[in-house]
């Protein structure tokens, strides 16, 4: 009886098992009837504009001299030459600061390679990016006072309360970056506003 009962409890459990599937069989686990379907090969990549191509961070006292803020630089898009820099400064207490972006375009110190574009090799034009985020938080990028002594009037452009606020923090620490239409800004926290403000252009 034992010879007979053990190959049809053997068949009754394979017959269960082959009824089971997969979530790749079926695309999803609560929609059974629908049969897993492989995206085309053209549409597999996973590239897209939030996709985060490089990062580049470092540390600096900023809003606090007793603790330093994060610099970061994301480049994010499908391809370098196409991307966009995202600039943050998020602070010690995890705060954002500054949330920014910036065409990856825009972080190319040659003009020549950022004027004429035929001029030079994608590859060469995505080098130049590379390393113009490698400089991005150079150690003389920042300067302390944010604003000199000697300059007394706020410049055209800048918001007139933040740059005061800033003018009158002699421990106030500068940050100079290019912005997206490619000018060289200075950015400071003004703790009295409790907030970065651009105060010069």
């Amino acid at each position: 009886m034992k010879h007979i009962l053990l190959p049809a409890a053997l068949l009754l459990l394979l017959a269960q098992s082959s009824c089971v599937t997969t979530d790749r069989e079926v695309g999803t686990s609560s929609n059974p009837e629908r049969v897993y379907t492989p995206k085309p090969e053209a549409e597999r990549s996973r590239l897209n504009s939030r996709t985060v191509l490089r990062t580049v961070q470092t540390q600096h006292a900023f809003s606090d001299r007793g603790s330093k803020d994060k610099f970061v630089l994301l480049l994010q898009g499908p391809k370098i030459i196409d991307a966009n820099a995202r600039f943050l400064i998020i602070s010690a207490k995890g705060d954002t600061l500054r949330n920014e972006v910036i065409p990856a375009k825009a972080l190319i110190d040659d003009r020549s390679l950022q004027n004429d574009p035929q001029a030079s090799s994608v590859r060469t034009r995505e080098l130049a990016i590379l390393q113009g985020m490698n400089r991005f938080f150079a150690d003389d990028k920042f300067t302390s006072p944010a604003i000199p002594r000697t300059v007394t009037t706020a410049p055209e452009g800048s918001d007139p309360e933040g740059w005061s606020a800033v003018q009158a923090d002699n421990r106030a620490v500068g940050f100079d970056y290019i912005d997206a239409s490619g000018r060289e800004k200075r950015i400071a926290y003004a703790k009295k506003l409790n907030k970065a403000v651009i105060v010069a252009e």
